[in-house]
């Protein structure tokens, strides 16, 4: 079977209103396409991760942009067999990603970032263009680091992302002296937790542009071990993104509710 659906996952910050109204048109418009996943709406952006036949989702990104405020919404791409997700789920929320800290905003300014080939390039290295040494910090949960992460990361414990700020607390004192990379899988989490940690004094913070998809898509594993956990029937993406447990029946996936709640 030709692996003929096509999975986009994408996010902005960015200030919402009329969220209301935002989601019927964009429901209304998924359904028509009858496009399935996931999309997550808050005053502070947007989340989503849709799978169809190429020419919906493309209709739909269309559809999609054509609203100002997204215009420059940019998405990752991957493949599968068979649609990961059962039904089409547009949600309401009071935050995208939450963080549970009023104060860090990324719809006002994002943080500094660093793309996937110079990302590859200082770690080839062993330092960045500034010779200081450079430190991973993955801000994934738990059980998403346990299916894979970059080598020699810091890979706290956490259950979910609202533990971070508590995380930051107990990092090592001469993280402050280095250039700290955070990442997560598609870069919301990533993106929010760079904020925090500039907050708290770390000078050096920058976020993997696009996170772990963005990653494989440009420059492979290099450098990562394992498979990236992703919140849909389809349980981990290898480097090459295709998928590690792709299944052969629809249904519900164990971790869906948890994509729907924002964990990403």
């Amino acid at each position: 079977m030709s692996s003929s659906i096509l999975n986009v996952a994408g996010y902005k910050f960015a200030r919402l209103d009329e969220l209301p109204a935002l989601k019927s048109r964009l429901e209304a418009e998924g359904l028509r396409l009858e496009l399935r996943g996931t999309l997550l709406l808050a005053p502070e952006g947007v989340n989503l991760f849709l799978a169809g036949p190429e020419t919906a989702v493309r209709e739909f990104l269309v559809f999609f942009r054509s609203d100002e405020r997204f215009a420059d919404f940019a998405v990752k791409e991957s493949w599968s067999e068979l649609p990961p997700f059962r039904k089409l789920r547009v949600r309401l929320k009071k935050e995208i990603i939450t963080m549970r800290h009023p104060m860090i905003q990324p719809e006002a300014g994002r943080a500094p970032a660093v793309d996937a080939v110079t990302l590859r390039r200082w770690l080839d290295q062993g330092h960045d263009d500034a010779g200081r040494a450079v430190t991973l910090l993955d801000t994934r949960n738990d059980y998403e680091i346990a299916q894979g992460t970059f080598r020699d990361a810091i890979a706290p414990t956490m259950r979910s992302f609202s533990e971070f700020p508590a995380v930051v607390s107990n990092l090592p004192a001469d993280l402050r002296e280095k250039t700290v990379v955070t990442f997560c899988t598609g870069g919301i989490r990533c993106e929010k937790a760079a904020l925090f940690m500039r907050e708290q004094g770390f000078g050096n913070v920058v976020q993997l542009d696009g996170g772990i998809l963005k990653y494989f898509e440009e420059v492979g594993g290099d450098h990562y071990e394992g498979v990236c956990f992703v919140f849909d029937n389809r349980a981990g993406l290898r480097p090459d993104l295709s998928a590690e447990l792709p299944g052969d029946t629809i249904h519900e996936g164990p971790y869906q509710s948890q994509a729907v709640a924002g964990a990403e």
